[in-house]
């Protein structure tokens, strides 16, 4: 029997991308499967017993822990001699790339989620290129995420064209439509605006995803306050948890949690984030770095329409004016003009939604 190993900073990336492909590949194809993240007792329980578990350690960050990281995985490598690993997310993927690469593991497949340096300046951009190019030269393999990506990374010399490839159109698991299903869009709308008392005639402007910086909240925050000063009546609905260390100041969070015109959800389970992009009249996504947006699909899938950023991945995933609108990343003002836009033109929202559920059904 073949024995892989999927390995990811945290136990939320295996649940959403991992973790069903793990079950058909033991199902299907005969594997023996191990999981390895951050520990997560809750998930451990959650998998079936023909799915191994192992908990390692991986703080967040650059720092010293990453050591006795890579020491347990060199541990865990030489015990259960895997044919493959597969890695995705930046600490786990530094950390299992060099324990595996040192290990002799034969087939050692990164996944090129995203490139994390690409929304960097100066010195930092300079550490982190370092330690991307450091995982793309540990592996056998790369899968990167969109086209875009793949040819960003080749002309900054982080692998050579021939080691990576692009799965189908891009993306990594794509978007169930019986999930996604389109025919319940209206009864989930009315059930979620009903529970967090937003009006059938609110315009809802929505965010899902992690609250920080990098994530555009600065601008997103920036620009909906500009709409409010406009007197534009619309609602923003942020779907998603605040992250630590969000970048953001005081006085604009502090706005964020008074504003009566802001409605925060916090954290919600991946099976029910179908009926919140229901609620949402348009998907407002203003990344400065991006894999493929799988927000974006998923919007897509219900007739959302988005708004995102001119950027790799992010500008992939629809087709500008036709199923998107795309803006400059770190520009307030370019995303408060599109905002404004789609919200004086509800025939405009209808169109673009539409072709974005077409792009989404024929591609994703």
């Amino acid at each position: 029997m073949k024995k892989i190993c999927f390995i990811t900073t945290v136990s939320i990336t295996l649940k959403s991308f991992v973790v069903e492909t793990a079950k058909y590949l033991h199902e299907q194809c005969g594997w023996d499967v191990t999981l390895i993240c951050n520990n997560d007792e809750e998930f451990a329980k959650s998998l079936p017993e023909y799915l191994h578990y192992i908990p390692v350690s991986m703080e967040r960050g650059v720092n010293l822990g990453g050591f006795k990281a890579i020491n347990r995985f060199k541990e865990i490598f030489k015990r259960e001699k895997f044919d493959a690993v597969q890695y995705a997310t930046p600490n786990a993927s530094f950390y299992a790339s060099i324990a595996a690469k040192e290990t002799k593991i034969p087939i050692r497949l990164y996944c090129q989620w995203g490139i994390r340096y690409i929304g960097f300046t100066g010195l930092k951009r300079t550490i982190f290129k370092i330690l991307e190019k450091e995982v793309c030269k540990n592996s056998t393999h790369i899968f990167s995420v969109s086209p875009m990506n793949m040819q960003f990374a080749i002309e900054e010399n982080l692998y050579k064209a021939e080691k990576a490839q692009v799965v189908g159109n891009g993306g990594t698991i794509g978007v169930d439509c019986t999930v996604f299903d389109i025919d319940k869009k209206e009864q989930w709308r009315k059930q979620i605006r009903e529970k967090l008392s937003l009006n059938e005639t609110d315009f809802v402007f929505g965010f899902s995803g992690r609250i920080g910086v990098d994530k555009g909240c600065k601008e997103l925050f920036a620009a909906f306050r500009l709409l409010q000063e406009n007197k534009v009546n619309a609602k923003l609905l942020l779907v998603g948890p605040l992250e630590e260390n969000c970048g953001m100041d005081k006085e604009t969070l502090d706005w964020v949690d008074t504003c009566p015109f802001i409605c925060s959800t916090g954290l919600i389970k991946n099976e029910d984030m179908c009926k919140y992009y229901a609620a949402m009249d348009v998907l407002v996504h203003p990344t400065y770095r991006e894999g493929f947006g799988m927000v974006i699909q998923e919007a897509g899938a219900l007739e959302v329409p988005v708004i995102t950023t001119k950027i790799p991945g992010a500008s992939e995933v629809m087709e500008s004016n036709v199923s998107c609108l795309l803006v400059p990343a770190k520009d307030e003002m370019a995303l408060k003009n599109a905002m404004e836009s789609l919200y004086a033109n509800p025939q405009r929202v209808k169109e673009l939604g539409r072709a974005a559920y077409e792009r989404t059904l024929s591609r994703y």
